[in-house]
């Protein structure tokens, strides 16, 4: 099949790196091509130096803010020159945009990928956008979450979906050794050492990561991997807090695999998401993770090695890492849960053969 991805922009974050891992796990039997409605090739590869490995045909629209009808136009005469076998969007700016183009070249296979409910439960304005594009593109909806596919049953009742889980590559994301991760990414080798992987922005829950750092033991260390516009100010925080010796900001980062392996904990507490890729990934790597109970974060967790918490609760927070740390330290197994139930293959083969009953239907 040629199959044509559409996100909003290429840059580190859950669905961007899902996408990339589909097309790696398609390029031996189809091809694919990545279309970025915002940015610029070389701004996104300098931000992510991972996209200059990718294979597949990557192309950037430069989309400025705001609504912009040259942007249906120009992905119509795309999608007309590359007659693709099924378009897949992500998000309501790529359905918006990337749906609407697909009808006008005639492209009825299109499938499209929610992977949070929050922006639409949040915003009557979206609700309306998002029930009126299901109902003049008509694309296959599939959910990543059991919760997600539920929230969209009570959104959009008319409108059926699927769950297909994300999945994550487990022969990359494995366990191995903490001294040389920690070595290689200049951690601290004597102490726990607590890590967090999300863009630094508005609704992570990094405040409330610095403050249970104030309730746990002195030597115990926080890793951030990832970048955002709250950079400065959490830098800032962290330093208010009397933490920056312990908290260490380390930016988007090649190696993911070396930063899980480096961890005796991972935590994610956001406030709100769909069904995350990061605890995927550090599980694999034998980590287990402290989650907020938000989303579709209770399916992420592995039920025998993980803890949920309240989201914005510091000092849950605070007693789960403690616990984690001196109580569950060494025996954890939660790479047989990732295994089992969130492997790239079993995605990237529900997406395919998903595509190949819609393409034969249309």
């Amino acid at each position: 099949m040629k199959i044509i991805e559409v996100v909003q922009h290429l840059a580190p974050g859950g669905i961007e790196t899902l996408v990339l891992e589909l097309e790696k796990a398609y390029q031996n039997l189809d091809k694919v091509t990545i279309v970025s409605l915002e940015g610029s090739q070389p701004d996104a590869e300098k931000t992510w130096p991972r996209l200059t490995q990718t294979q597949c045909d990557k192309v950037f629209l430069n989309k400025q803010p705001g609504l912009q009808w040259s942007t249906v136009q120009t992905l119509t005469a795309l999608f007309k020159e590359h007659q693709p076998d099924a378009i897949h969007t992500h998000h309501i700016g790529p359905l918006l945009y990337g749906g609407l183009a697909a009808k006008r070249a005639g492209i009825r296979n299109i499938v499209h990928t929610e992977h949070d409910v929050w922006h639409i439960q949040r915003s009557k304005k979206r609700h309306l956008l998002q029930s009126t594009l299901l109902s003049v593109v008509k694309p296959t909806l599939v959910a990543d979450a059991r919760y997600v596919g539920s929230a969209l049953e009570d959104l959009f009742p008319t409108h059926d979906n699927c769950v297909i889980p994300n999945g994550i590559d487990t022969e990359k994301f494995s366990p191995g050794s903490q001294f040389q991760a920690r070595t290689s990414l200049s951690l601290p080798q004597k102490s726990g050492l607590v890590g967090c992987a999300a863009r630094l922005v508005e609704g992570k829950g990094h405040t409330y990561l610095f403050k249970a750092m104030l309730d746990v033991p002195s030597d115990i260390h926080l890793a951030l991997a990832g970048d955002g516009s709250l950079r400065a100010k959490l830098e800032q925080e962290a330093a208010a807090m009397g933490l920056s010796d312990r908290i260490h900001f380390l930016g988007n980062l090649d190696n993911m695999c070396e930063f899980y392996r480096s961890l005796d904990v991972f935590c994610l507490p956001s406030e709100a998401e769909g069904l995350p890729l990061s605890p995927l990934e550090a599980q694999a790597c034998n980590i287990p993770v402290i989650l907020t109970d938000v989303g579709g974060c209770n399916e992420a967790i592995c039920p025998n090695t993980g803890s949920l918490i309240p989201a914005k609760d510091s000092e849950a927070l605070a007693l789960a890492i403690s616990q984690k740390l001196l109580i569950d330290g060494g025996v954890m197994q939660p790479r047989q849960f990732i295994t089992q139930h969130y492997s790239l293959n079993k995605t990237a083969d529900s997406y395919r053969n998903l595509m190949l009953q819609q393409g034969e239907a249309s």
